[in-house]
């Protein structure tokens, strides 16, 4: 079963941004999915209808990508789409958070949760979290370096990108998702990158840790073994800030593991949200521990 998907657009600070939601759209609680680089709300069709099943779930363009603005004037920094983040919450009434992130939507919803601790009530983070100790790779070293980025961004092909795209990713990905986050890489999108990656040093996240560990979150980690761009050893390096954390590996999965074995990861994700939506919150802590699986 999954819910119906309703898509709407959102303007926050002056910025559209496109969005798909399931579920009640009233509801003050919510699963929110994070896209990351390059990534837009369509990578979350499949969960967000199937999270809507059981509370009100929503995913958003971030500025830079898929088909929001990419305002030349916005700032492209992790702290700058946490801002983002928490006024679209503001504008959709979201006081109570379940942020799932991916990719440099980890990042950007973590940043949020630990300067807003009492909306954040768990996370789900699919190969992204608070990367410890983690060195770039190597086609960030690209991005980060001035000259060599704007020439890799100018010359990049849709031939060339479905061949980026096939490293790493033993079971592969669908030609119609490749293609269409080609699409949504345009000029503007290829700019915001630069300026993401050369704004976040190599251990932004590192001042996360502490914070978040204190507030002990529930939180689930799924990752792909194979991803060549965040090392599967930082799925397990994720109870550093989550303690109570469930780890998933997927093992023959890549960097976006909900796309190539979809199946497996809504297996994980949707009972993790369904034991979590609409409940209430221990005395001003959004359920501190992790109940039991089974």
């Amino acid at each position: 079963m999954a819910a119906a998907l309703r898509t709407r657009e959102l303007r926050v600070h002056g910025i559209r941004s496109p969005m798909i939601e399931a579920g009640s759209p009233e509801a003050p609680e919510a699963a929110v999915f994070v896209h990351g680089n390059p990534g837009s709300s369509r990578d979350w069709e499949r969960l967000v209808a199937a999270a809507g099943e059981h509370g009100r779930a929503l995913a958003l363009d971030m500025p830079g990508f898929g088909r929001a603005d990419k305002p030349p004037d916005f700032d492209y920094t992790v702290g700058g789409y946490a801002a983002f983040l928490a006024g679209a919450l503001r504008e959709l009434g979201v006081e109570r958070a379940h942020i799932v992130g991916h990719d440099f939507g980890g990042p950007f919803a973590l940043a949020w949760a630990a300067a807003n601790p009492d909306s954040f009530a768990s996370a789900v983070l699919i190969n992204t979290g608070v990367l410890r100790g983690y060195r770039w790779h190597a086609l960030a070293r690209v991005w980060r370096t001035r000259l060599a980025g704007e020439l890799f961004q100018a010359t990049a092909t849709r031939a060339g990108f479905r061949l980026l795209l096939r490293r790493g990713n033993p079971r592969g990905l669908p030609r119609e998702f490749i293609d269409r986050m080609y699409d949504d890489y345009d000029r503007a999108t290829r700019r915001a990158v630069l300026r993401l990656y050369r704004s976040t040093p190599p251990g932004f996240g590192e001042a996360l840790a502490p914070r978040l560990r204190a507030l002990d979150r529930p939180a689930l980690v799924v990752w792909g073994a194979a991803d060549p761009y965040i090392p599967v050893e930082q799925a397990e390096r994720q109870r550093e800030s989550f303690p109570g954390a469930e780890v998933v590996v997927l093992e023959r999965s890549g960097h976006w593991p909900f796309v190539d074995d979809p199946e497996a990861v809504q297996r994980a994700v949707v009972p993790f949200l369904r034991e979590r939506l609409g409940t209430e919150p221990q005395a001003g802590h959004p359920k501190a521990a992790n109940p039991p699986r089974h």
